[in-house]
């Protein structure tokens, strides 16, 4: 039996049914329509970002379809997970892997032929087991298969980043059940992995879904590593907040980098593939429960890794190709808010990384890799967008902004002087006609500055007329307009591990002088800014967040799941925002199903309540309609409580009398007289800190204006309280005010 689908059995629309299960109100882009094409039986190949709800093609059809959803995975942790998240929401799901014992087994086995069951995990190694094509024969006879998912899809391609030849046997599944439909799923895919995709899984005409590649939430930044890194990286750590991993080309130098940060009082683990397998499950636990805060790893920790909330991801060396990095670092901000991505360059490790490629046994393998190592170095020294370079390797525009400047990366807030060099591009575009265009970046720039190697006599490209007409400009400076031209997709390269320049379109454009060419130029290198706290609507935004945190992992504790499992942080973010505190307010929250609303609704609206009890606050009105305001839009009231915190303070009191005669705790005191000079109240800040103090504070607040509370705090050191920060800095935006 094929599963069939029937949405509007017990839904009206596919939102409702998307609400009633997940809690969300609408799509994402893309989503709908793959999975109106899946439940039409249709094939389908999907190529989401990290973060892009690629799981949700799959599980919704799921639901609504007859029959069970068999989802390949590749990681049994990952598989866990999944299904971790899943139960939680009322969802009935389960896997089938090496790591379970027989009688387990057995049982899930019975579950499933029970119609107990809507999607089933299992690795491609159980898939191609004995006997288990016999147990999906008695699934298809009895209660039906909706459908095959093959997640991680880039896994069957042998021009893929991470191919794994078990992945070529999936074409099995259509062979022996060609009624059955089929999806292949993966965050990255270029245009010739996709397509070999399609080939290897027999896909009949799928709709093929790919979304954008940009990741707007994540801010770029590449480093140089000196010979102090370390001290620097020790320094930026320390500055975010939430999450982090850091990643490293060798399992030694994540062992080194893991010790000394856990010497210098860090929370962190070690994550590689000379660990015993049952110390990398433990610390892989542990991180994704909140149970440590960083993680240093290899890339062997990468596609188990299934949290959400990563604040931020520092590659400490350099990766092997854009595809990894972009999925590498594509693990910060899954959950949609702001993360940070950052790179530190050594030229040193550049060399490394060439060395391990040398170890390859196949020659062309070391062709490809030394290409695509090459391209993560023009990537790190790039002076465009970095996401205009990331999206351009998949094949994509920046199309957003009409700048041509994403903003979220070291290359557009802190650019480079602009210079015109249109007429330096159309020599060298003119030097990859002259040469047919066979031959890569190295021997069009020998050409241009007029070189008397053997191989330009022998070819003869001495007698070219574009031989020697770039002698005023030297190697690097041609060097940085190719990679520009690169970039900007003025003139194209193959990826065959032979970079051979191609001319396109856009380069006869150039050629005809119909849009000019300008490069950035680089100048001393500027660490890109910090990203800006996003806790900082109000102080009882980030209070409230913080109680909700502590909840969320009390409740997570209990039950044995990671945090996220609990709430994804946007939807505690938007609860410490709107303050909802019944239980049709909750239920209005970005993330509450109605299995969470009955699970968690009553738990999370007490602790809302009397949050709002102690701080003297009220319920956001915007709670109501489940639509939350920038804080810019939110007028705040100054009501009782706070009038009787400012009339005592105007009788002399400090905060902590204040406190004291109010029975507060002296940051609620602090909080309300922030906000009642932010209304214009006259509050005397000499009267609550020194004069010195103050001078301190403005000092930070003058350099940087924008830092989070931590940031300055941690410049001022110990003895200033966050208080004072908060006190002198709302008093100080006042007077900037025109």
């Amino acid at each position: 039996m094929v599963g069939v689908a029937s949405p509007t059995a017990a839904f009206p629309s596919l939102e409702t049914a998307l609400k009633h299960h997940f809690g969300y109100d609408q799509f994402r882009p893309g989503q709908r329509s793959v999975i109106e094409a899946v439940l039409k039986n249709q094939d389908a190949l999907v190529i989401m970002p990290t973060g892009g709800g690629k799981s949700l093609c799959y599980q919704l059809p799921a639901l609504l379809k007859i029959g069970v959803m068999v989802v390949i995975s590749p990681l049994i942790a990952l598989m866990q997970d999944q299904v971790d998240s899943l139960t939680d929401n009322g969802v009935a799901a389960t896997c089938l892997n090496s790591s379970l014992d027989f009688a387990t087994i057995r049982q899930r086995e019975a579950d499933l032929l029970a119609g107990k069951i809507k999607l089933l995990y299992v690795s491609p190694e159980r898939l191609m087991s004995p006997g288990f094509f016999g147990l999906l024969g008695q699934l298809i006879q009895t209660v039906g298969v909706s459908g095959f998912a093959i997640d991680e899809a880039h896994c069957v391609s042998e021009w893929g980043h991470d191919f794994r030849p078990e992945y070529r046997q999936m074409s099995v599944l259509r062979e022996k059940f060609p009624q059955i439909g089929v999806m292949g799923l993966t965050a990255t895919a270029t245009e010739r992995v996709r397509v070999d995709i399609a080939q290897q899984l027999r896909l009949r005409d799928p709709l093929v879904q790919v979304s954008s590649f940009n990741r707007p939430n994540l801010f770029y930044e590449v480093r140089p590593k000196n010979r102090d890194g370390y001290q620097e990286l020790r320094q930026q750590v320390k500055q975010h907040q939430g999450s982090g991993i850091i990643y490293c080309l060798s399992r030694k130098r994540v062992d080194e980098l893991a010790q000394r940060l856990r010497e210098d009082g860090e929370s962190v683990l070690p994550y590689h593939a000379g660990l015993a397998d049952e110390v990398r499950r433990e610390n892989q636990t542990r991180f994704i429960r909140d149970d440590v805060r960083l993680m240093v790893a290899t890339v062997a920790f990468g596609m188990g890794i299934n949290k959400p909330d990563v604040r931020f991801v520092i590659h400490y060396d350099i990766p092997r190709n854009i595809e990894g990095y972009y999925q590498e670092s594509g693990r910060a901000g899954r959950d949609g808010e702001p993360a940070h991505c950052t790179l530190y360059l050594a030229y040193g490790d550049v060399a490394t990384a060439d060395y391990l490629i040398s170890q390859k046994p196949d020659e062309a393998e070391q062709r490809i890799a030394r290409q695509q190592l090459r391209q993560m170095v023009d990537y790190a020294e790039t002076t465009v967008c970095r996401r205009r370079v990331q999206l351009s390797y998949f094949g994509e525009t920046l199309s957003e902004h009409l700048d041509g400047l994403c903003h979220q990366c070291d290359n557009c807030t802190n650019p480079p002087p602009v210079e015109d060099w249109t007429v330096e591009a159309q020599k060298f575009l003119s030097c990859v006609a002259r040469c047919q265009e066979r031959f890569g970046m190295a021997h069009i720039i020998d050409v241009l500055r007029g070189s008397k190697k053997q191989k330009i006599l022998d070819l003869r490209h001495d007698q070219l007329s574009t031989h020697g007409i770039g002698k005023d400009r030297s190697v690097e400076e041609w060097r940085l307009l190719g990679r520009s031209l690169l970039h900007q997709r003025l003139v194209d390269e193959t990826t065959d591990g032979y970079p051979v320049l191609k001319l396109n379109a856009a380069s006869w454009q150039v050629l005809r002088k119909q849009i000019s060419v300008e490069v950035a130029v680089p100048k001393d290198f500027t660490p890109g800014p910090a990203e800006a706290s996003t806790l900082e609507d109000t102080p009882e935004v980030g209070q409230l967040l913080t109680v909700l945190k502590a909840l969320r992992k009390k409740l997570a504790d209990q039950q044995s799941v990671p945090p996220y499992v609990v709430f994804p942080e946007s939807a505690l973010r938007q609860m410490a925002q709107t303050r909802p505190q019944t239980m049709e307010a909750f239920g209005q929250v970005s993330g509450v199903g109605s299995r969470k609303l009955v699970q968690y609704g009553e738990v999370f609206t007490d602790a809302i309540r009397q949050f709002c009890a102690d701080y003297g606050l009220e319920s956001d009105p915007g709670a109501a309609r489940g639509r939350l305001r920038p804080a810019r839009e939110r007028r705040q009231t100054v009501g009782d409580t706070h009038r009787q915190t400012l009339e005592l303070h105007r009788q002399g009191l400090s905060v902590e009398e204040v406190a004291a005669r109010r029975g507060l705790k002296a940051t609620t005191v602090a909080s309300h007289l922030e906000q009642l000079i932010r209304q214009g109240e006259t509050v005397d800040v000499d009267q609550l800190v020194s004069a010195d103090r103050q001078r301190a504070i403005v000092d930070v607040l003058a350099e940087m204006e924008h830092g989070s509370l931590t940031e300055m705090r941690d410049r001022l050191g110990p003895t200033f309280s966050y208080e004072d920060i908060r006190l002198v800095r709302a008093a100080w935006q006042m007077e900037q005010q025109p």
